[in-house]
């Protein structure tokens, strides 16, 4: 194989892997601790990816922030389980409460597992899910079915998977926290599509 060749073919390699693969496409939220890569499912939770790439074109997450935390504070930092929530509850609640409700797509019917780095919508009741989300740190296949608050059996909308930056996202959950709530909420400077 020649230069010429190679060079082609390592572009086709490349582009076979590229994130712009409409059906699976890609999203980065950045923050100042690092970005985050996450893939989504349309074809599976066609739905709930919708409104969240929505979201992502009208710029609403621009200023968002990270805000909940769930940690497990017995076990040491790489094996650490649990969770960080966010979106713009906390920056913009206003717009928040006015966003419409996205039609609940249970794991139940999509296939896709809480395993670690799922990314999912956080609710209340089924079809009450719209901007907030959150990250999985480790498995929490619970939230398959049901948690705590919500025993309805439906779980939560989860509709994508983190690629790059599992590493950011421990990181953030380790900052300072009361409770489930960050001591000072981390900043989202925004998510874009790749």
């Amino acid at each position: 194989m020649n230069k010429l060749d190679g060079f082609l073919f390592a572009l086709l390699v490349l582009g076979a892997c590229s994130p712009s693969n409409p059906k699976e496409p890609h999203v980065k939220i950045e923050t100042g601790y690092g970005d985050i890569e996450v893939v989504l499912y349309p074809e599976k939770a066609p739905k709930t990816v919708a409104a969240f790439l929505s979201y992502i074109d009208s710029g609403l997450y621009d200023n968002a922030s990270f805000y909940r935390v769930l940690k497990n504070e017995n076990v040491p930092e790489e094996y650490n389980t649990g969770l960080i929530q966010g979106g713009i509850f906390k920056t913009n609640t206003a717009r928040q409460i006015k966003l419409p409700g996205i039609e609940h797509e249970s794991p139940k019917i999509t296939g896709i597992s809480h395993v670690s780095g799922t990314i999912s919508l956080a609710r209340t009741t089924p079809g009450s899910a719209n901007s907030e989300f959150f990250i999985c740190i480790g498995d929490q296949k619970q939230f398959d079915s049901s948690s705590r608050g919500n025993y309805d059996g439906l779980g939560y909308a989860a509709f994508g998977v983190v690629v790059k930056g599992m590493d950011v996202v421990s990181k953030i959950q380790n900052k300072k926290s009361e409770g489930d709530s960050f001591i000072d909420n981390i900043k989202i400077d925004r998510i874009k599509r790749l």
